[in-house]
């Protein structure tokens, strides 16, 4: 494995262990040149599965992208990159038990709403207004007022 920070191919495993729910392994790694710990993920190379984006083009299930945007909604707030991670496993899981091949990408997006609505609101927010492209604060008003009278009626 290639060491992302110096580029030198040989390493040893420090730590292994089974990650979304034994369908992956996670290792974690030490480049023999500099001395640099990294992880890296094994997974079971399946089926591609696509996604129909709003405009009809399809392209690709990418799991960097769903990282990425959950990692921009859910920076500066109490949310481990261990709950990250195992938040993107378990959406993918889930798309891809489905029988489709192809899966809508406003189907992914709800998921993603609706399991940062339970782990953080303020990061429910944050992707909700990017999703959901918020034209003004009008909108995102009314996203909030949802989501007040959502905890309200549950408390």
């Amino acid at each position: 494995m290639k060491c992302p920070v110096c580029g030198h191919q040989e390493d040893k495993v420090v730590d292994s262990r089974a990650s979304a729910e034994g369908s992956a392994i996670r290792r974690r790694r030490e480049c023999l040149s500099c001395g640099k710990r990294f992880t890296t993920y094994e997974h079971v190379e399946e089926e591609r599965l696509m996604v129909i984006k709003k405009d009809g083009r399809r392209e690709p299930f990418d799991r960097n992208k769903l990282l990425g945007g959950l990692l921009k909604a859910c920076e500066k707030r109490p949310i481990s990159m261990d709950q990250i991670e195992n938040l993107v496993d378990e959406i993918e899981r889930d798309i891809s038990r489905q029988a489709e091949r192809e899966v809508p990408s406003r189907q992914i997006g709800e998921r993603v709403m609706q399991r940062l609505h339970e782990l953080d609101p303020i990061a429910y927010v944050r992707f909700a207004s990017v999703y959901r492209e918020f034209k003004d604060a009008e909108q995102f008003m009314r996203e909030l007022n949802d989501l007040l009278s959502k905890r309200q009626s549950a408390a």
